[in-house]
């Protein structure tokens, strides 16, 4: 969406009644989210909860140079979760 659209949230806004479902990755290269990556994913996934989505959201992930895909998913998790209460207050 992001070399598609450009304007990732706006997007999402507009067509969140024709999704089904929603798959992440880093940008560039797949990677893990982090501070190297295009997309700042805490946005976008309040932006997706503002809808009203409460469907799955997959995430994708290409580990560099034998880095550990567990600590990647799990910092992920963390980037993204904003459905629990006390994510949304911090």
């Amino acid at each position: 969406m992001r070399s598609i659209e450009g304007d990732v949230i706006s997007c999402i806004r507009n067509n969140i009644l024709h999704t089904g479902h929603f798959h992440k990755s880093g940008v560039p290269g797949r990677h893990g989210l982090d501070e190297n990556q295009e997309l700042y994913y805490s946005a976008i996934m309040r932006a997706i909860k503002e809808t009203g989505y409460d469907g799955y959201v997959g995430q994708e992930l290409s580990p560099r140079n034998g880095a550990d895909w567990v600590v990647l998913l799990e910092a992920a998790y963390r980037v993204c979760d904003v459905w629990l209460p006390e994510r949304m207050e911090a």
